[in-house]
């Protein structure tokens, strides 16, 4: 019969007896009690840990305390410049090369911005996206399409991963252009060039800078310094992410120097002495030519135009030789042009006087040699002015045998023969003066000497000469610049040229200057007389000696004149020379045309009032 269990309770079978189900419970509840009651024993694992806790921490607090000390105290110099070189960067402003303008303030030469576009062949997606830019490029750059075309096309098939420079000194214009197309692989470089508004006009003075910025030809040349700005480094604070702080800019940190390099030259003259030059030089199919108008009282030159130039915008264009200015660089032999000169040395020497009379025979003969005058005249005698007006060689010969050969030669080192001249122009040559010795014992050598061969010098040197004739005889020095303006056009600075030095007496000098007017008036330089005005001026045709330096070319010859104005108070000096003309050329057929044109432009533009009326003819003349 089954037994019945209460609720709450279950049947033990084994030991035959029924137990509640709170039982376990109760059991848990009294170990409990009594491990309670028990005394705890002290275990050593926690205390341990403990201990190596605070030990970690106080490691770690004294390496923590040692860096501190040494980014504080030991490193703390070099880490605050450090810092401080993160947070501040130096600038070097731009700062353009100074303008260059002539004495009128007309610019000459200039710094501007310019672009240089390059093409990445890599960054066209297809050969058609190529040829489609390349033609777009090709017309605003205004290059032949096929050569551009190509490019583009060649460079994306060879997967070429460096750039192509396909134009440089683009202007702004044609790079904003360039930048609205929006094309893939085109790359403007933004850079400085110089820009020379008159080209050839000037650029036997000017010069020329090449990529670097360097000057390479006249006064870009020997003015480096001048024109070359310096801009010491600016320091500015940057930001986080490295732009610049404006609120840290320094004051007068945009603000630079304005002032410009002014030159001497007049570019109305310039223009005006070049084209008279060039018409001569095709006239007689000449080799080169140059003109050099200066100030007779200061030195400082007007116009100096060598021929054949160059476009100093494209002087990559040109060979070397076109930025030699040879009326620096090149020596010849000055010919009759130099018989002034020995005049006034003979005046000054008090060996001749102004009327005295010499013979003037076909030939004379001077240490073996025979000497002849260039055209053959039947002057029994000419006087000392009528020795200039017919460029008797027989009869300076004549005049410079009354001087003593080493008094000749010492007045010849006077003068500057065999030295530079010092103008502000680079490459200068030096001229050629035999050794004393040879000059002294050999009679042949006084001889030639006396009208203007045996020696050479540089035609800028000849022009200073006349010069010290014109001015009441003071020999002066050549020179182009004339200082630093503001923008105002206020001297700033203003080059220390040496003190002129005195070599004729201005009695020597007006005697000369005399006789050079009759030249012109009944000589050979008539064909540089200017209606109205008082000229003087000498003609030259001189051989050239022959490269190995024994004797001279045959039918080779160097023309030139040179003249002053107005006779009655010299001021210009004026000298046109014209190198192996062809045809019937002489100082008178070919330079002395030049001159005159030269002095017409040169009347014009500096306003000088006629020395006599002209004659009512000759004014309408001139007016049509």
């Amino acid at each position: 019969m089954p037994t019945s269990v209460p609720p709450g309770s279950s049947f033990d079978r084994k030991r035959r007896r029924v137990t509640t189900m709170d039982a376990p419970r109760q059991s848990t509840r009294q170990k409990t009690k009594k491990r309670l009651s028990q005394p705890l024993k002290r275990s050593s694992v926690p205390y341990f840990r403990l201990l190596l806790v605070w030990g970690v921490l106080l490691a770690g607090g004294l390496v923590l305390a040692g860096n501190l000390y040494h980014l504080q105290v030991v490193h703390s110099s070099a880490l605050l410049k450090r810092a401080q070189q993160q947070q501040t960067t130096y600038v070097r402003p731009f700062v353009p090369r100074r303008q260059v303008v002539d004495r009128n303030n007309n610019v000459l030469a200039i710094d501007r911005q310019v672009y240089t576009l390059y093409v990445h062949p890599r960054l066209f997606k297809s050969v058609a996206e190529a040829e489609e830019v390349a033609q777009k490029v090709a017309e605003i750059i205004s290059r032949p399409t096929i050569d551009v075309v190509t490019s583009f096309v060649n460079g994306y098939n060879n997967n070429r991963n460096r750039g192509i420079r396909v134009a440089s000194a683009l202007s702004e214009e044609i790079a904003d252009k360039l930048k609205n197309l929006k094309a893939n692989g085109l790359d403007l470089v933004q850079e400085s060039s110089r820009l020379y508004p008159q080209e050839t006009v000037a650029a036997d003075v000017v010069g020329y800078v090449d990529r670097d910025h360097r000057g390479q030809a006249g006064v870009e040349y020997s003015q480096q310094q001048l024109l070359e700005r310096s801009a010491e480094p600016v320091r500015l604070r940057k930001a986080r992410h490295g732009e610049l702080l404006s609120a840290y800019v320094p004051e007068g940190f945009v603000h630079r120097d304005e002032t410009k390099l002014q030159l001497t030259i007049d570019t109305r003259l310039q223009r005006a002495a070049r084209i008279a030059l060039r018409e001569q030089m095709q006239k007689f199919n000449a080799k080169r030519g140059g003109v050099i108008v200066m100030d007779a009282q200061d030195g400082s030159i007007l116009s100096l135009v060598s021929e054949p130039s160059y476009n100093p915008n494209e002087y990559f264009n040109f060979e070397p030789q076109f930025f030699r200015n040879w009326l620096l660089a090149d020596l010849y032999e000055p010919g009759s042009t130099f018989k002034p000169i020995n005049i006034a040395i003979a005046l000054e020497e008090q060996v001749i006087k102004p009327n005295d009379v010499f013979p003037d025979p076909e030939v004379i003969k001077v240490g073996g040699w025979s000497i002849r005058n260039a055209e053959k005249e039947s002057n029994v005698a000419l006087s000392i002015t009528g020795i200039l007006q017919h460029s008797s060689n027989v009869g300076m010969v004549q005049v410079m045998q009354r001087l003593k050969p080493d008094v000749f030669y010492s007045w010849l080192q006077k003068l500057g023969l065999g030295k530079a001249v010092g103008i502000d122009l680079p490459f200068e040559a030096r001229g050629q003066l035999k050794n004393q010795a040879k000059f002294v014992t050999s009679p042949i050598e006084p001889a030639t000497a006396s009208f203007g061969q045996g020696f050479s010098l540089t035609p800028i040197q000849l022009v200073q000469l006349h010069a010290a004739l014109a001015n009441g005889g003071k020999l002066i020095t050549p020179h182009v610049v004339r200082g630093l303006i503001d923008n105002q056009g206020q001297l700033q600075w203003q080059p220390k040229l040496p003190q002129p030095r005195a070599i004729f007496s201005p009695q020597t000098t007006q005697t000369v200057v005399k006789m050079l007017e009759a030249v012109v008036l009944e000589g050979s330089g008539k064909a540089s007389q200017v209606p109205g005005y008082r000229i003087g001026g000498k003609t030259g045709t001189a051989q050239k000696a022959n490269i190995g330096g024994r004797g001279y070319r045959r039918g080779a010859v160097i023309t030139s004149f040179v003249g002053m104005m107005p006779i009655e108070a010299p001021r210009y000096v004026v000298l046109a020379i014209v190198d192996e003309p062809k045809g019937i050329a002489y100082g008178s057929t070919v330079a002395a045309p030049i001159v005159r044109s030269v002095m017409e432009s040169l009347i014009s533009i500096e306003r000088i009032p006629p020395s006599q009326p002209i004659p009512a003819q000759e004014s309408r003349q001139a007016e049509e």
